[in-house]
């Protein structure tokens, strides 16, 4: 499965988020706390970057804005040409439905559903009548190497496999962007490296795909590393 319009662009191409000026502080008690300090940067479409930091360096932040989990204090964000650091929570659940397929460190799968049921859910909140909801659930689990595990609930799967369920999941609605925070956290370092494999497979087929993580060698699949720092962009770099 191929991000929207199945547009494979290398970097250099179509701008997919564009982040101009991004603040956000909070307010605890009389003190502000700014977790990210003026940052700007561009993804293209058909990138794979890593987002780098320590704890508390502002990536999950980060993360969390990317995501439309929360708004920025101050600056604009743009996802697909649409102003989205303005929009309201219902327009912000849409774009989360329909433009980013997330993945987590702990999967998020629900328990009692199998996984076909799992990789369902997302194209039920998106309306879709049974016929196309079959094909893309089953097309989105053969991407990930897993439908012969299409019935087996989460305690019967793997780490690593439950994790393909959840990337499944994501890309089941053809998003403009895959974001994986911490996607190998629970993972051993066998499945850890699979995982990546299979996103950079992902990348290949012209999927979007943002990594957070704290962890060097997993940056390291990605063809780009921006690394935060107090809130502010450290570096921002290309691999080989």
């Amino acid at each position: 499965m191929s991000g929207t319009n199945g547009n494979s662009a290398s970097a250099g191409g179509e701008i997919l988020i564009k982040i101009e000026n991004l603040w956000k502080t909070y307010q605890m008690g009389a003190e502000e706390i700014h977790a990210l300090r003026g940052v700007s940067f561009e993804i293209f479409r058909g990138s794979y970057v890593a987002i780098m930091g320590p704890s508390g360096s502002g990536k999950s932040t980060m993360m969390n804005l990317i995501g439309c989990l929360d708004t920025p204090s101050k600056g604009n964000y743009f996802l697909n040409t649409r102003l989205v650091s303005e929009m309201d929570d219902d327009e912000l659940a849409h774009i989360r439905n329909k433009e980013i397929g997330f993945v987590f460190q702990t999967f998020n799968l629900l328990p009692r559903a199998t996984a076909l049921q799992n990789v369902e859910l997302p194209l039920i909140y998106a309306g879709l009548d049974g016929k196309d909801r079959k094909d893309r659930m089953w097309e989105a689990l053969r991407a990930v190497g897993l439908e012969d595990r299409a019935t087996h609930r989460p305690n019967e799967l793997s780490g690593g496999q439950r994790q393909r369920v959840a990337i499944a999941r994501a890309l089941v609605n053809n998003p403009s962007l895959i974001l994986a925070d911490e996607p190998t956290g629970n993972l051993d370092s066998k499945s850890g490296t699979e995982i990546m494999e299979l996103f950079t497979t992902l990348h290949e087929e012209g999927n979007t795909i943002v990594v957070v993580t704290h962890e060097d060698h997993i940056a390291h699949f990605c063809k780009r590393i921006v690394r935060i720092r107090d809130g502010k962009i450290e570096s921002d770099t290309r691999n080989a």
